[in-house]
């Protein structure tokens, strides 16, 4: 049954974004743009210049309040400073909105685990963007993992290489809550390795600060323990020489991919993408090597990769409120990421593997 929308008028699904920050302006205001039959309506920023420049037909609206009030608005999207998402996805909720909030879904599993049930007792969708299951390399991987084409995955490790040695004054690179690079790709790293294998048996992670006059964690490495299985994921702020995006390995071959996907780059080059995806979109040229034993020898070949869509995530959003289809992130799967952003911030601390319990995810449905 599709869940009802608050407005009362017929048409395109309103959509309120409230940020239009870093994420706000490359991610969401272009993907909710390019889905039919949804309109963005409204921003709340304070950079009303900005947001007219990109999108003259949406109206922008001073504060996030604001915005709340407007019983027009079917959809919020919160895409502001990590620490506000819990708080403002509460209050949209209580006004009876549907919403999607950007990744990290809140700062601790407590509150996302609130969210969840309050989404749940208003009879509202809840759902975190978490858009890098729709890269390519990553459909890519997801697909070698169905077909069986590696055997039985032993050996995943996944790298966000980025080369910034200056740090910035923005709020993602400072010592704030939620700020560090542990919550801002830790949760793409942990999803992703939850889609393909998913919930460990324990985690441990080192956290550091490598740069100069860094204020907030710019390297981690954290690693997931499975039963036959041991996942990698790294992050630095200081790679000039980035590793592979992918390293995988399985019991019948290997798969390695460099690179990673351009979506991003792409819209920050001014493209706007469109849905369904205009020919070409999304198309990855990085390194995609296989390696499969074919007789008595080791062979290599180029794999092919699928052309990443996040706009699928919208389209999906769209398709459950309209129609009843799944929500494509659920609440339970985002805060299944934050439970192991918790456990990974006290192994830090603690520097000691952590078990990682009951998985919250045998009990995850749709809200």
């Amino acid at each position: 049954m599709a869940l009802p929308s608050p407005a009362a008028h017929v048409g395109d699904l309103r959509v309120g974004l409230i940020g239009y920050g870093y994420a706000g302006r490359t991610f969401h205001a272009p993907l909710i743009a390019a889905v039919p039959g949804l309109r963005l309506a409204a921003v709340a920023s304070r950079d009303a210049a900005r947001v007219n420049a990109d999108w003259p037909d949406a109206e922008v609206i001073g504060s996030p309040q604001a915005l709340l009030g407007r019983p027009d608005i079917d959809l919020v999207v919160i895409a502001s400073p990590n620490d506000s998402h819990y708080p403002l996805a509460r209050a949209a909720l209580a006004a009876g909105r549907h919403v999607v909030v950007d990744k990290p879904f809140t700062l601790t599993l407590a509150e996302a685990r609130e969210l969840g049930a309050l989404a749940d007792a208003r009879g509202r969708l809840l759902s975190v963007f978490h858009n890098r299951r729709w890269d390519g390399d990553f459909l890519t991987l997801r697909a070698l993992a169905e077909q069986g084409t590696l055997g039985r995955i032993v050996h995943l490790e996944a790298a966000f290489d980025r080369y910034r040695p200056a740090v910035r004054d923005r709020w993602r690179e400072a010592a704030v809550p939620g700020g560090g690079l542990w919550f801002d790709l830790g949760p793409h790293l942990l999803d992703q390795a939850l889609q393909l294998l998913g919930w460990p048996e324990a985690i441990t992670l080192d956290q550091a600060l490598l740069r100069d006059g860094g204020h907030a964690d710019d390297w981690f490495l954290a690693r997931l323990d499975y039963p036959a299985a041991r996942v990698v994921l790294r992050a630095s702020m200081l790679a000039a020489a980035p590793s592979p995006r992918f390293v995988v390995h399985g019991t019948a071959g290997s798969w390695v991919k460099h690179g990673l996907d351009p979506q991003e780059e792409a819209v920050k080059a001014g493209a706007r993408p469109a849905w369904p995806p205009a020919p070409g979109w999304g198309a990855d040229r990085g390194a995609s090597l296989i390696t499969r034993p074919r007789g008595q020898a080791l062979h290599t070949d180029h794999w092919p990769l699928q052309s990443g869509s996040q706009m699928a995530y919208y389209a999906a959003v769209r398709e459950a409120l309209c129609a009843g289809a799944p929500n494509p992130v659920t609440p339970v799967e985002a805060a299944a990421v934050m439970a192991l952003i918790e456990l990974g911030r006290r192994s830090a601390r603690e520097r000691r593997t952590l078990a990682a319990g009951p998985s919250p995810l045998a009990s995850a449905r749709d809200y």
